[in-house]
């Protein structure tokens, strides 16, 4: 899980410098292994998506894996579920109030991904931008649980969440997975419908979860004869 340098500007297609540079200058973290920088496959995704960079799909190759079991995003997001008018006057109770709605199997201590998310965002916002933010872990939520989900919540009131284009934050996407392959694989699909016009005017509209659901449906085939 484990990419060097060279692996990195490989597949982002950019120089080998350029990558230094992220790691030295603006977040991208990596770990000194014998004198060379080496990055985690998820943080690399994760800081990706975070700062707008193209996400190529060898980013999610991992050795031996069988694509075709990896969830449906829709179906994901079906399973995690769509909550609106979620309350919330600052981040802490925001993230308190989602934590609450996420489908997380019996025993699982909300506690505790209340803290771990805490933490990830002291280290630093989780905003994408347009109003949009993707609580999560460094590492990947990881837990017994047979259905990934991704839950989404619009909140009763934007809140401030230190984005980086200064707007508040009035979505969130939050991922619950049992496995890093399958967070890798959501994440990805996640960023990719960020940029679908046709799912951006979905998320636009108010009370709107059969629409949104929609917008992931594969389009028809034309026609024929």
């Amino acid at each position: 899980m484990l990419l060097k340098i060279e692996e990195t500007a490989k597949l982002l297609d950019v120089p080998e410098k350029e990558v230094l540079q992220w790691i030295r200058k603006s977040g991208l973290q990596a770990t000194l292994i014998d004198g060379q920088y080496e990055i985690n496959r998820v943080e690399l995704l994760e800081w990706a998506n975070e700062n707008g960079i193209a996400i190529p799909p060898d980013l999610l190759a991992i050795a031996g894996a069988d694509s075709s079991v990896l969830p449906s995003f829709r179906a994901a997001l079906a399973a995690g579920g769509i909550h609106y008018d979620v309350a919330g006057a600052e981040k802490a109770s925001v993230l308190r109030n989602v934590v609450s709605l996420l489908p997380v199997p019996p025993g699982v201590d909300a506690g505790f991904l209340l803290e771990v998310l805490f933490a990830r965002e002291a280290l630093g916002t989780t905003a994408v931008g347009n109003g949009i933010a993707i609580p999560h872990v460094r590492h990947p939520i990881l837990l017994h649980m047979a259905t990934p989900s991704v839950t989404l919540c619009f909140l009763r009131t934007p809140i401030d969440f230190e984005a980086p284009d200064g707007k508040p934050v009035h979505i969130l996407f939050t991922l619950t997975t049992p496995t890093v392959r399958s967070h890798l694989h959501l994440l990805s699909r996640l960023a990719y419908a960020l940029r679908e016009p046709r799912f951006k005017e979905a998320l636009a509209q108010p009370d709107n979860a059969a629409g949104i659901l929609a917008a992931l449906d594969e389009p028809a085939p034309p026609p024929t004869g």
